[in-house]
């Protein structure tokens, strides 16, 4: 059986996140890792609600909020990041993440609507 890279990306991105998280906790952060965690692991959960979608349409529209909770993780990411939550490395690491996911999420979007107009 073939791997489904965009499902293991983003759940490797949601252990990360969580992981993060967790020392964020154990410093007493609660506000800003909890909005993060949320978007964080709503991009791995969309993506798995796309691929039981009942059309092209509703795929899409599943990718598209995986894409919006993307950007939302990288937003809280830079946010931790600048106000010293988070190390330069952890940041480094986790949105190199979020990046590539955002990446293939648009690619496969971009091809369905395409193959939808053929």
């Amino acid at each position: 059986m073939k791997e489904n890279i965009l499902k293991s990306k983003s759940y490797s991105f949601a252990l990360h996140s969580i992981t993060i998280c967790r020392k964020l906790q154990e410093n007493k952060e609660y506000i800003l890792s909890k909005q993060f965690m949320r978007s964080a692991t709503s991009v791995g959960a969309n993506i798995r609600e796309a691929n039981n979608a009942q059309s092209k349409a509703d795929f899409i529209h599943k990718l598209s909020i995986s894409i919006k909770e993307c950007d939302e993780s990288q937003y809280w990411l830079e946010l931790l990041k600048d106000s010293l939550f988070i190390s330069e490395d952890d940041f480094q690491n986790l949105h190199t993440e979020a990046i590539e996911i955002h990446r293939i999420l648009t690619r496969i979007i971009l091809t369905t609507k395409q193959n939808l107009k053929n």
